[in-house]
């Protein structure tokens, strides 16, 4: 689990998969309230909730990039079809 995604992060893997607040919710079991908080950086989100995030964006297509120099990042994963919840 990488606990260091961010919410810039979250926000992008959404919209590079065209996923809703609402998709990415139903997807991670997350609550839309809970899910805005976070993208919004109005909350330190638990590791809990970031684990449940990102496995629902990973199962979905999305690769997160580590800080590596050039900056972090989302991507979609080789030949992955992303599709909705």
């Amino acid at each position: 689990m990488k606990k260091d995604i961010s919410a810039e992060q979250i926000r992008a893997a959404r919209g590079l998969i065209d996923w809703t607040r609402e998709d990415l919710a139903k997807a991670s079991g997350v609550t839309v309230r809970t899910l805005a908080r976070v993208e919004s950086s109005q909350t330190v989100p638990r590791e809990a909730t970031l684990a449940a995030l990102s496995s629902a964006l990973e199962a979905a297509g999305v690769e997160f990039i580590p800080e590596n120099g050039g900056g972090r990042g989302v991507r979609l994963a080789l030949g992955f079809q992303p599709k909705r919840p």
